[in-house]
């Protein structure tokens, strides 16, 4: 894959929460959950483990045992340090699986989308409070965009044996493009205008930070990231990865950053 990732920490926000890398075998985001604490920490510290644990392609229950591993560090960090306790994160990424799969993980409301054959569709499910009564019935999607309690998540990656985290298996096509992103875009700009931008950038590089200048545009009052993966048939070089927020920051010793 060809991989890109911007992250900016937004004009309202002292701290970057958000944390990612990409890769050409794969790419992802997290989101440290607002209202707790060092959620720079704990996003960070997910991403840097499941980089460090790379090895050979895995399938979706490889994938789901590396993230576990990756959550105990979260554990690691509050048993070392109780104040921590609390501390969470989102997660949404993608991976180059096994064979000719690619590997689709999520938890919380990150989002992943698909551009595939002109068509942008959401891949993920929202993990929150306004999700769940979207699904009920109870408020509608164009409502849950603007109620005061959408940033009430009901599922994070917070070191505990409990987490839940979904693991898709996709068939991936030539010309695929997955954006990745924080709440930080989708909540201050509309999925259309979102579809719009992405479809129409030249390369990943371009169309993440197109995005993210949309989303600051816009006045999002938070931490703003977009990971954009290219998919392609010729070798991309394997290369290192590079992080990018609160990544970039945090254990960043011998590694590549943005």
């Amino acid at each position: 894959m060809n991989t890109a990732a911007v992250s900016d920490s937004g004009a309202h926000r002292p701290t970057n929460q958000d944390a990612a890398f990409a890769a050409s075998w794969g790419a992802a985001v997290a989101d440290g959950v607002g209202g707790g604490p060092s959620g720079d920490l704990a996003s960070a510290a997910l991403i840097h483990r499941l980089v460090a644990t790379r090895g050979a392609e895995v399938d979706a229950d490889g994938l789901l045992v590396r993230i576990r591993e990756a959550n105990w560090d979260i554990r690691a960090h509050v048993e070392r340090d109780p104040a921590l306790q609390g501390m969470a994160t989102t997660f949404t990424g993608v991976f180059l699986g096994a064979g000719a799969d690619l590997l689709l993980a999520h938890t919380g409301d990150s989002r992943a989308y698909l551009l595939r054959d002109g068509d942008f569709s959401r891949q993920t499910r929202d993990d929150s409070y306004v999700q769940a009564l979207v699904d009920r019935g109870i408020i509608s999607p164009e409502a849950a965009a603007a109620h005061p309690r959408r940033n009430i998540i009901t599922a994070s990656l917070a070191g505990s044996e409990g987490d839940v985290v979904s693991v898709a298996t996709h068939a991936p096509q030539q010309g695929d493009r997955w954006v990745l992103c924080s709440d930080g875009l989708t909540d201050y700009v509309p999925e259309a205008d979102v579809a719009r931008l992405v479809a129409g950038a030249d390369d990943p590089r371009s169309a993440a930070s197109s995005a993210v200048a949309l989303a600051l545009e816009a006045g999002t009052r938070d931490n703003v990231t977009v990971v954009v993966c290219d998919v392609v048939d010729d070798d991309v070089p394997a290369g290192e990865a590079v992080f990018f927020g609160s990544a970039a920051r945090w254990f960043t010793e011998d590694v590549e950053t943005a």
